[in-house]
């Protein structure tokens, strides 16, 4: 039950994703209700922690505008061990590329 709400989330294609790649994000509050709802997209632990929040928290009407695919691709190798098992997994299975990213980082 718990895959199940993270597997409904994905976007059909990584190219419907078209977030932002600078300037500073602000996250609505039933994604980031823990204090820092804002992200400098040129500091790379923000962006990094802006794509682990949106993954976790993210409905599927959210991934396209917060994340943005060749982010997201740049970022998996490292990005896959700061979420969650079940993240990680539905989303290397729903895009395989991701999981090949992973295999050509190592």
């Amino acid at each position: 039950m718990y895959r199940e709400k993270f597997r409904r989330r994905p976007p059909k294609s990584l190219d419907e994703l078209q977030g932002p790649t600078q300037a500073v994000v602000e996250l609505p509050l039933h994604m980031d209700w823990s204090g820092m709802a804002s992200y400098d997209m040129a500091k790379p632990r923000q962006r990094m922690g802006l794509y682990r929040t949106v993954l976790h928290e993210g409905l599927h009407d959210d991934l396209p505008c917060y994340l943005n695919r060749g982010l997201l691709l740049q970022m998996w190798p490292v990005l896959r061990t700061l979420v969650g098992r079940t993240v990680r997994a539905v989303w290397e299975d729903a895009f395989p590329q991701l999981a090949s990213r992973t295999r050509a980082a190592a």
